[in-house]
């Protein structure tokens, strides 16, 4: 446990921003799941949506959000789900 104020500051703040985090992979995680359980032009643009939250947070690093999303068009694509 920590001693100095700031150091317990610090803790606090770090398990609020653990928590923050968790939140924002599990609404990731369901609108994938979501997605591929209905791949439908929703389902896909709320998948998107999630990782580009994300990406604004600094959860993700923008390239992998991109290239997750590449991934879920190309999944869409097979799914015959028209995008535009």
């Amino acid at each position: 446990m920590p001693i100095i104020k700031s150091a317990k500051k610090a803790a606090r703040q770090a398990t609020k921003r653990t928590e923050h985090n968790k939140e924002i992979k599990k609404d990731i995680k369901s609108a994938l799941k979501a997605f591929k359980d209905h791949p439908s032009k929703e389902t896909l643009k709320k998948a998107q949506s999630e990782y580009d939250k994300a990406v604004k947070k600094n959860l993700l690093k923008k390239n992998t959000a991109a290239r997750r999303k590449a991934r879920l068009h190309a999944m869409a694509k097979a799914a015959s789900v028209k995008i535009a």
